[in-house]
């Protein structure tokens, strides 16, 4: 049963929490009581869990270390692309991140609903420019537009990136990329409502002496189809599968390469040594194998078919009847 406080029991609490003489053990339990709370915006709720962040993660570092790769090759140079972050705002706080003018480009990837989007930020973007065309990567002017020619470079570029991201997409689902549009305002790109929640995954790019920013949008109504795949379950059992899947092809590839001897055993048969040594052309060695009886075939003088002699137009050849299982035979010998 709850006991009731007495007035002077009451009134000597409250004395107690206005001097501020408060007991250590009970302070250090409302500390650690407050600092266990968060504060959740209902405005702005997180509709991707934090083990389908880690996933998206995951997939993207990957796709970061592959397209590092293809980049330091276009370029040829040295080219580092790291992974920064993997955020969910909305789309209004994403498109006033961005700088204008810009490089960035819409694209959809079925299964994959809605459209994503691709920046290339103005520092990286003609740091890139300077290099494919005979430069050492400096920073140039950035309060412009890009020309004909340099928008078929980074177009060039996007399409090297959208390969490599199928690659990193393809342990969970297999997507196929198609550039829809480019923009130099993001501010006229309206991919979805202001308010709807973006995935948004922010890589850092290091070429030379310069340092710029790549990001990758994905609304939210483009996850939603494979949200449940995106999970460290999912992601572990599909490179395991995708590993396993590889390892057998590259086995069947080698045993396709090597080269074996395959015999048709026609008969078994015992004779004396002085008859064998007498054998001349057109001697008959009996046998006590029947002409209808499978016959075996021998694949470097290991026993690995069952076959039926014949003909296959004008050649000798057999049928294979049965596939020879050494392991029961095996255990049946021990």
């Amino acid at each position: 049963m709850a006991k009731i406080l007495s007035q002077d029991e009451i009134d000597a609490l409250l004395t107690t929490v206005s001097s501020g003489d408060v007991d250590a053990e009970s302070g250090a339990i409302d500390d650690e009581k407050l600092r266990s709370v968060v504060a959740y915006d209902f405005k702005h709720p997180n509709r991707v869990s934090k083990d389908q962040i880690r996933t998206l993660e995951n997939m993207h570092d990957n796709f970061a270390g592959h397209f590092g790769s293809s980049l330091s090759t276009i370029l040829r140079s040295i080219a580092d692309v790291d992974l920064v972050s993997v955020d969910q705002i909305t789309y209004s706080e994403f498109i006033m991140s961005l700088v204008s003018p810009s490089c960035t480009y819409t694209w959809v990837a079925p299964p994959l609903d809605g459209i994503c989007l691709v920046d290339f930020n103005p520092t990286l973007t003609f740091a890139i420019i300077d290099r494919m065309f005979g430069g050492h990567g400096k920073i140039l002017e950035t309060e412009r537009e890009l020309t004909r020619i340099e928008r078929s470079v980074m177009e060039n570029l996007a399409s090297r990136l959208y390969r490599q991201l199928e690659k990193s997409w393809m342990h969970l689902v297999e997507i196929s990329i198609e550039q829809k549009s480019y923009e130099n305002n993001p501010q006229f790109i309206q991919i979805v409502p202001p308010g709807e929640t973006v995935v948004v995954i922010s890589f850092q790019v290091k070429l030379f002496q310069s340092t710029g920013l790549l990001t990758i949008c994905y609304p939210y109504v483009s996850l939603e189809p494979i949200i449940t795949k995106l999970s460290a379950q999912n992601w572990i059992d599909a490179t395991k599968r995708k590993s396993e899947e590889e390892e057998r092809a590259v086995n069947v590839h080698n045993v396709k390469r090597v080269k074996a001897n395959v015999a048709a055993v026609l008969l078994n048969s015992r004779i004396k040594m002085h008859e064998f040594l007498n054998l001349k052309v057109g001697d008959v060695v009996p046998s006590e194998m029947k002409i209808d009886q499978p016959i075996e075939i021998a694949v470097n003088r290991r026993k690995k078919f069952t076959a039926r002699p014949g003909l296959s137009g004008k050649k000798r050849a057999c049928q294979v009847i049965e596939v020879h299982d050494m392991i029961a035979e095996e255990m049946k010998n021990d």
